[in-house]
């Protein structure tokens, strides 16, 4: 189900009989055809383990199930919006970044301490992120939201990417992440900004980088 980009802020989804899409809540902005929103209560298509894992994650963003024949369009706060189309691979992104998806996807928790491991956890402190993240794994579409605007950046495994936290949207791929500190612990002291610590990501892969620092 691929979204046609309207412009930099809203996007345009056709929904089909017999499939499905999710979307946040307050997102519709507008619809043509016979379409249903539904609020849902199971978390997308992760399950009960799924639903855990985003109460204990602060990260129970409300979803509707989205259904009928017609075309959708979304948007959210005036934010920009990535689309992001999976071939199989999986998305890793906070769930209040997520404006719309495919049903087709899988959906699912991670914790960040799997990745990088006391500095996974150390990443979700310093950014006031959760220490779980969302999964979307399969073929599909995506549509993430972030302050002005998205950059893609590839990852190989000779060249990392280094991205401030703050910036940092969503990565796809066989990627790693792990938190490094940009200063000396005593330059760092007095400071605030996240500035201080970079997250590395390697593998391959990419990773959606945001034009702000601000959060959603």
């Amino acid at each position: 189900m691929p979204f046609r980009e309207v412009n930099s802020k809203m996007v345009e989804a056709t929904v089909s009989p017999g499939q499905k899409m999710f979307s946040q809540r307050g997102a519709m902005l507008a619809y043509r055809g016979d379409v249903t929103f539904t609020p849902n209560t199971a978390g997308g298509q992760g399950g009960v383990m799924s639903m855990i894992g985003r109460r204990v994650a602060d990260e129970a963003t409300p979803l509707m199930t989205v259904e009928g024949s017609g075309t959708v369009m979304f948007g959210h706060g005036g934010h920009h919006i990535q689309v992001v189309n999976l071939t199989g691979d999986t998305l890793y992104v906070e769930a209040d970044r997520l404006l719309a998806f495919d049903g087709t996807l899988q959906q699912g928790t991670m914790f960040m301490g799997s990745q990088g491991g006391v500095m996974g956890m150390v990443r979700g402190q310093v950014t006031g992120q959760g220490l779980f993240t969302t999964t979307l794994k399969g073929h599909g579409a995506v549509a993430v939201m972030a302050h002005g605007g998205v950059i893609e950046l590839p990852i190989t495994p000779n060249r990392p990417v280094h991205v401030d936290p703050q910036a940092y949207v969503a990565h796809h791929g066989d990627v790693r992440n792990k938190l490094s500190t940009a200063l000396g612990w005593r330059d760092m002291v007095g400071r605030g900004s996240g500035e201080a610590f970079q997250l590395e990501l390697s593998g391959n892969g990419a990773v959606y980088v945001q034009a702000s620092e601000e959060k959603l």
